[in-house]
């Protein structure tokens, strides 16, 4: 694990054209996948994909977040940027696998929530407000990783769980750099300073008590070796799931509850 390259320099291997998107992962790590659509509200979402698979032959829910490999495919998937009815899909998938006891695994990649006026008219603080509350309580376990981009609630919306993972070179924000710099400075220009002191990176969240694995990437990143990296994330995958499952649910209940608490409580010196 490279832990010398600056925020900056893992950023621009996030956005490295090539790098695996949830399509390369899930038929490297699953098996029998079988997606399911539509919110039963509005409509579906092609930002975010769900349905059940096997994992080492267990039967689990998987929830993924999107992004398209070249334009076409971001312009179906809205640049990973999911509408509301996106969210509801994933609370459908996530309460149906707590009423047939299956594990649910998110995948998030998205920089943010679509904003659009539609997506407001339609609920898109209701949606996301509602999956962190709702995913706090379901009685399954839920591990979750952060495939390259993590953008603010679009994130926490799939980001409610036991164990939360990050690929080496991912990233977990609040807003975009270049967002923040807007915002704090009036210039977007200065994006790399942002991208160092927002504290965004694998080990700052490790180390902030927001995500408990950092999963290793191959050399230069991920998208050099989509065999590998797939191959330490289904074996993260089968460590965690089946030790998960094994826990009383109340006390994972209890535990993620805490976990959740936890974060963002500090002392002054």
């Amino acid at each position: 694990m490279d832990g010398k390259k600056t925020a900056w320099e893992r950023l621009q291997l996030v956005h490295t054209k090539g790098r695996p998107t949830i399509k390369d992962y899930i038929p490297q790590i699953f098996s029998e996948f079988y997606e399911m659509h539509g919110d039963r509200l509005y409509g579906d979402d092609k930002a975010i994909m769900g349905g059940i698979a096997r994992l080492d032959g267990r039967p689990v829910t998987v929830i993924a977040q999107v992004k398209g490999r070249d334009i076409n495919e971001n312009k179906s998937c809205n640049f990973a940027m999911p509408h509301p009815e996106g969210y509801r899909k994933a609370l459908r998938l996530a309460k149906q696998a707590e009423k047939f006891h299956r594990p649910i695994i998110c995948f998030i990649d998205t920089p943010g929530a679509f904003c659009g006026t539609a997506a407001e008219e339609r609920g898109q603080g209701e949606a996301i407000a509602k999956n962190i509350a709702e995913f706090m309580t379901l009685r399954t376990p839920i591990i979750s990783i952060v495939l390259g981009e993590a953008g603010s609630g679009g994130a926490l919306a799939l980001g409610v769980c036991d164990e939360l993972a990050m690929l080496e070179n991912a990233q977990y924000s609040v807003l975009s750099p270049r967002g923040f710099a807007s915002i704090l400075w009036k210039d977007a220009s200065r994006e790399q300073e942002a991208c160092e002191i927002m504290k965004i990176t694998a080990e700052d969240m490790v180390h902030l008590g927001v995500a408990e694995a950092i999963i290793e990437e191959p050399l230069g990143g991920a998208h050099n070796d989509l065999d590998k990296i797939s191959e330490n994330i289904k074996e993260y995958l089968s460590q965690k799931i089946p030790e998960k499952c094994k826990k009383d649910i109340d006390v994972l209940q209890k535990e993620r509850y805490t976990k959740f608490r936890k974060i963002g409580v500090f002392e002054e010196n």
